[in-house]
């Protein structure tokens, strides 16, 4: 009895035993499992964590490329318009130099056909000066030589010709609308009168006196000689004279001045 009582109690012990030893390796086992499912969570996230990293990477890349993207569209579009406009002034600048060089191919002819013009235009002046009434005629006509020896210089270009002939042509322009009171030598029909007081008014008029008063002549155009002027006009010329010396302002004149003569009808 003893014996058996004994036995049973050393079984009982055997699998309360092996109960704990069984027990012992299954929280053992279990533990491992809970530590690899933890190490693969933790390196789950670390993972999570550096794509999210990478992610916020291109994202930042790619808005980088995106601002230089739409930054090189408005530099396009600015070089684009400015192309553009020197396209435009470059056609332009290309009909300017057609253009310039037909004028430049005309210029041989149209020298041609304004040197003859330019000398009939001398040739005018001379013939105008010549049957002028006689006022500053040695000016007039040294003028008129100057442009006849220029036209005939070949070191004188067309332009400098042509300015200085309408430079003479406009004097003369001014003599038909202006007062001028100068000295000069005078030489009529009987003898020359030297240093005496000339007035002219426009291309009207034209008279001398002597400084002491004794003599006072004006030009007759239809006989073409200095005829006697009745000496009550003195004191007007002696007034003109000195209005066109500036001496004093301008006033009402009586001066004799010959009837301007009507066309025959033809």
């Amino acid at each position: 009895m003893n014996k058996l009582t004994m036995k049973a109690d050393c079984l009982l012990a055997i699998m309360l035993a092996s109960s704990f030893v069984a027990f012992g390796f299954a929280s053992q086992a279990h533990g491992q499992e809970v530590e690899s499912a933890l190490e693969a969570s933790r390196q789950a996230a670390e993972g999570t964590r550096e794509s999210q990293e990478d992610i916020d990477q291109i994202d930042s890349r790619i808005q980088d490329l995106l601002g230089d993207y739409r930054a090189n569209l408005r530099q396009l579009e600015q070089l684009t318009r400015y192309n553009e406009s020197q396209r435009r002034q470059a056609e332009a600048q290309r009909q300017e130099i057609e253009s310039l060089t037909e004028d430049i191919n005309n210029i041989a002819s149209l020298q041609r056909a304004v040197q003859p013009l330019m000398q009939d235009m001398v040739d005018s002046l001379e013939r105008v000066v010549d049957a002028d009434i006689p006022f500053l005629v040695n000016e007039r006509r040294s003028r008129v030589e100057r442009l006849t020896d220029l036209m005939e210089d070949p070191a004188s270009s067309p332009a400098q010709r042509y300015r200085l002939l309408v430079e003479a042509y406009q004097i003369e322009s001014e003599y038909g609308r202006t007062i001028e009171s100068y000295r000069s030598d005078i030489e009529t029909a009987d003898r020359l009168y030297e240093d005496v007081d000339v007035l002219r008014i426009g291309r009207l008029v034209l008279i001398f006196k002597t400084d002491d008063d004794a003599v006072l002549k004006r030009y007759d155009v239809d006989s073409g000689n200095w005829v006697d002027l009745d000496k009550s006009f003195m004191p007007d010329v002696k007034t003109a004279m000195r209005v066109a010396r500036e001496q004093i302002p301008p006033e009402l004149l009586y001066i004799p001045v010959t009837a301007p003569e009507t066309a025959d009808e033809g």
